[in-house]
């Protein structure tokens, strides 16, 4: 990425020790492919970029780890041993360029026996602009010391080892001097690149039934990921909450485990009684209730609001809508006139039962890999509380409820709708101050072309190649056939574990 540019961006990813990876650093392009045999790594490295991202967003390290599956040890490469007072733990870090210049960003964290930063480096401009220390094991806290190029060279203060000091620097550096501007600098840099990201994963199973919990079966994956787990709850919605009443009210309880009143899932992973802070309880993270009746508006991480979404964006962009139903008749089987939404009748589908049956038998679907699961379960799931149910006009063979279609296309639809769209249409935490011009929303999509035949793989890969070359979207995902991107112009592939 030039330097020059005004749209931050990570453009390095770097695993020095996280579960499988040591000393590994993936170079990030607008369109970037992460592939290679199971067991490789790839889905360990979005989950490091999501990791890092919610960190960027001002969440706490427990809550930014909470949808890793084993915990925070599991981020512990492979064969470490602890130290003399039994710790053990993971290194990871990015490179933000844009217009300070590239920016580094190195992060260690100790994962046991308690969980917590024990040291953060941010360097540019070949300047060491923040480092933190673990001074006193006893307190949570850190020892900080950032630029200042003043009548002291650094200023030093306590911060928190549950928050990374670099999303904290903009309330505690003054700007007054110019090495405190650069460090503001800096810092806004790399917050806006990681907030900036939506970790995308499309669950047909979820998508068919909102509410039930997510049904098991639908297609199988790559295993794990950084996408989209956590939907237990039938939605999967990531929110960040911070700042509410109730996680301010929440966290000032003293001494419970996972602060907040104890709340939290960090009391698990062995984090130390803290004086909770706003944002790391219920009211933080991952919320419900109001907040989530006010985003239904706003596509979630396992798209299960994918039909209220779609009729929002018919609605205000005719041109980028039409776009999507071209994508989609290029990856559906049969004829694809139209997209749209219907009213969900009360206790029953809003469109004809016998004409979605037809144009299901002759979709013919679950004959190859992009069929996957038929999507017999034709109920409202995909319509969920919403009231509207998406439909496929497919002409004479009349409506189709989008929830039919096969797992392949069901990803399909709702990756392709996210790559034409932008944060305002997404359930995530873009830089608030800083204008939308100023920012590049990066999709991570683990597993891209799970459950899709070729075909449909290439034609996504395609319609990403389209919209990164505008400037405004990135795109890291992972698959297990490189070969979708054979030919297509100005798309990293990269190979892990070879």
């Amino acid at each position: 990425m030039n330097s020059d540019s005004v749209r931050p961006a990570v453009t390095e990813l770097r695993l020095s020790a996280f579960k499988i990876h040591r000393g590994v650093t993936l170079p990030l392009g607008p369109l970037t492919l992460l592939s290679g045999g199971s067991g490789s790594g790839k889905s360990s490295a979005l989950q490091a970029y999501a990791i890092l991202a919610r960190l960027g967003s001002g969440e706490s390290l427990a809550r930014a780890l909470e949808e890793v599956a084993g915990g925070p040890s599991a981020c512990v490469p492979a064969g470490a041993r602890p130290d003399g007072q039994g710790r053990r733990g993971f290194r990871i870090g990015c490179t933000v360029d844009g217009p300070a210049g590239p920016v580094s960003l190195d992060l260690a964290v100790q994962a046991e026996p308690e969980l917590r930063i024990v040291g953060e480096r941010l360097t540019g401009c070949g300047e060491t602009l923040l480092t933190t220390a673990l001074t006193d094991p006893t307190r949570p806290a850190v020892q900080a010391a950032w630029h200042t190029a003043g009548a002291t060279p650094v200023t030093r203060a306590p911060l928190p080892d549950d928050r990374l000091g670099t999303s904290l620097l903009p309330l505690r550096v003054a700007g007054k001097t110019a090495g405190q501007r650069l460090v503001l600098a800096a810092a806004e840099q790399v917050v806006v690149a990681l907030r900036s990201a939506f970790v995308c994963d499309p669950r047909p199973e979820v998508m068919r039934a909102v509410g039930a919990g997510g049904a098991e079966g639908g297609c199988g994956g790559d295993g794990g990921g950084a996408a989209g787990r956590g939907a237990g709850t039938g939605s999967g919605v990531r929110r960040s909450g911070r700042g509410g009443a109730a996680g301010g009210a929440a966290g000032k309880a003293p001494g419970k485990p996972g602060g907040s009143g104890g709340v939290g899932t960090a009391g698990s992973w062995g984090t130390r009684g803290r004086r909770g802070s706003a944002g790391s309880g219920e009211a933080g993270g991952w919320s419900h209730g109001a907040q989530e009746q006010c985003d239904e508006g706003r596509l979630r991480s396992a798209c299960d609001n994918l039909p209220t979404v779609l009729a929002r964006t018919s609605r205000e962009c005719a041109r980028r809508h039409a776009v999507l139903v071209a994508a989609v008749r290029e990856a559906c089987v049969g004829p694809v006139e139209g997209l749209h939404t219907v009213p969900l009748r009360p206790g029953g589908a809003g469109v004809a039962d016998a004409a979605a049956a037809v144009a299901g038998a002759v979709m013919g679907r679950g004959d190859g890999p992009g069929g996957g699961s038929s999507g017999a379960q034709a109920g409202p799931g995909a319509a969920g509380a919403e009231g509207v149910r998406a439909v496929l006009d497919r002409g004479e063979l009349g409506e189709l409820p989008v929830e039919q279609l096969g797992d392949g296309e069901l990803r399909f639809l709702a990756l392709a709708l996210v790559l034409l769209t932008g944060p305002d249409v997404l359930a995530m935490d873009p830089v608030g101050e800083v204008p939308s011009a100023h920012q590049q929303m990066t999709v991570l999509a683990d597993g891209m072309d799970r459950c899709m035949d070729h075909r449909q793989a290439r034609e996504l890969v395609s319609l990403a190649v389209r919209m990164t070359e505008r400037g405004h979207v990135r795109l890291l995902g992972t698959v297990r056939d490189p070969s979708v991107a054979d030919g297509l112009p100005g798309v990293q592939v990269l190979h892990l574990g070879v």
